[in-house]
């Protein structure tokens, strides 16, 4: 299964609307992705509580993994987003 580490960029890491944003983002991959801490048990990134309830903050580490055709396009699109300051976007 492909997966990427990225940094959580948003200045307050992935509150409501970082969160909100980035779980978008997944539901339009078309493809299932999980998030996780390093090490820590994944969950359904398209579910934006689920996201929440991680309370990934600024400058922290964090594991996306996908399955399926166009698993790495997606994973590409997904770690560029959580790349992004989500906030200074606004």
């Amino acid at each position: 299964m492909p997966h990427r580490t990225v940094t959580i960029a948003s200045s307050v890491g992935l509150h409501a609307r970082p969160a909100s944003v980035f779980a978008r983002e997944v539901a339009a991959t078309g493809v299932p992705v999980r998030i996780a801490r390093p090490g820590g048990a994944p969950v359904d990134a398209a579910s934006l509580l689920l996201v929440m309830g991680l309370a990934l903050q600024h400058g922290e580490p964090v594991e996306i993994a996908a399955e399926g055709d166009g698993a790495d396009a997606a994973l590409d699109r997904l770690a560029e987003v959580l790349a992004t300051d989500l906030d200074a976007t606004a």
